[in-house]
């Protein structure tokens, strides 16, 4: 509720800067062009994880795992690692760190394990992971649309190398770090039962195919919206009470929202000048690396969404706004707004009652975050 509290502030101060002249009535038009696919889209792929993980696909997912994890639990945070990767990747960072992080919880628990390496495997996934493919993050989103091309292949194709380290150099910390954790054996132990087979069957079917339509380069808020259609009207049908108001996520789009006006607004009374001399510019390995620290830094005071708007004017060219996507996105590990995946992703943990303190959380996020991004970073500058 606070986050639709902050989203009805900002869009007050919006529509304030249009009626007043600070930003034009044809510039806020043109925001609104640019990101309602993109608003539609989050909305689409939330409803159709929801109602996936609703008829059991990621938990069946994960029992699957336990099952050819071999009895070793470094086998078994290897393979959730893969899943964390993959659903990053292809359902986005939100849909790792809120659904996947209670499935993998409950997995770790039900097989005599601890789950904060599992925990925390997904949600700083969620965020270093989501640099490969446009759908992984609403930043990449509007990246895309700033790069001037919809190729999920070119976009992937200058991402690539930053993207494996950016998931590597987390992976590592967390294997040095619970070491002791992941070396012990488990006897697998099953989870649930898929309460509704058809709806099961139906929902795995449509996420299976929604995979690749992502990539295929049509606007993705298409093939998104079409599977949320299927699966709403499937659910319509057998299992109504599951429909509820929550499933849209009505809160984050408020905010973001008045988020992308307030900006607009902003850069139009000098933010842009000002961020400048803090980006610098330039495409050398230095010049990116400062602007990736611009973009770890932001995210991590203010969010990274805005921190994405805000620094967005300053790139200027394909390396920087790669340079900045990995800032934003990678560095995004420290503090507890630095993407709303971690505060969902927190609360998530709470309710579960796994007990992981915000300052430990920050001392890690401190150690990982910049070598993360300086090293995705030069990663990077040495492919471009």
């Amino acid at each position: 509720m606070r986050l639709a509290i902050l989203g009805a502030a900002l869009l007050v101060v919006g529509a304030a800067s249009i009626l007043t002249g600070v930003l034009p009535v044809v510039e806020a038009l043109a925001v609104g062009e640019r990101v309602w696919p993109i608003l539609l889209f989050a909305v689409a792929i939330t409803i159709v994880a929801e109602l996936a993980a609703e008829a059991g696909v990621f938990t069946a997912v994960a029992e699957r795992l336990a099952r050819i994890g071999l009895g070793r639990a470094w086998v078994l945070w290897l393979l959730v690692v893969l899943l964390a990767i993959g659903c990053t990747i292809f359902l986005s960072l939100d849909t790792t760190a809120v659904l996947l992080t209670p499935v993998v919880v409950l997995l770790a628990r039900h097989n005599g394990l601890p789950p904060l390496p599992f925990a925390l495997t997904t949600v700083w996934l969620a965020n270093t992971g989501s640099l490969l493919l446009p759908v992984s993050n609403l930043t990449n989103l509007l990246a895309l649309d700033a790069l001037g091309f919809h190729d999920p292949a070119r976009f992937a194709a200058l991402m690539a190398a930053p993207a494996v380290v950016a998931i590597v150099v987390p992976c590592v910390a967390i294997a040095v770090i619970f070491r002791r954790d992941l070396g012990g054996r488990y006897v697998g132990s099953a989870i649930d039962q898929v309460p509704d087979r058809p709806l099961f069957v139906l929902s795995a079917v449509v996420v299976a195919s929604l995979l690749p339509l992502l990539v295929s380069g049509m606007p993705v808020w298409l093939p998104s919206s079409a599977a949320a259609v299927v699966l709403v009207g499937a659910f319509l049908a057998r299992r109504r009470r599951v429909l509820r108001f929550d499933l849209v996520p009505w809160q984050i789009i408020l905010f973001a929202s008045g988020l992308f006006l307030v900006v607009e607004a902003a850069h139009g009374v000098g933010l842009t000048t000002a961020l400048a001399v803090v980006a610098g510019e330039g495409d050398d390995p230095l010049a990116l690396l400062r602007l990736a620290v611009a973009g770890m830094v932001g995210a991590n005071g203010i969010d990274n969404l805005p921190a994405y708007l805000a620094l967005e004017p300053v790139t200027g060219s394909a390396p920087r706004l790669a340079a900045l996507l990995v800032g934003v996105n990678a560095g995004s590990l420290i503090t507890p707004w630095a993407s709303l995946a971690v505060l969902l992703w927190h609360r998530g943990l709470v309710a579960l009652g796994v007990e992981f303190r915000w300052s430990r959380y920050v001392v890690l996020g401190l150690v990982v975050a910049p070598v993360t991004v300086a090293l995705a970073t030069l990663a990077l500058a040495a492919t471009v």
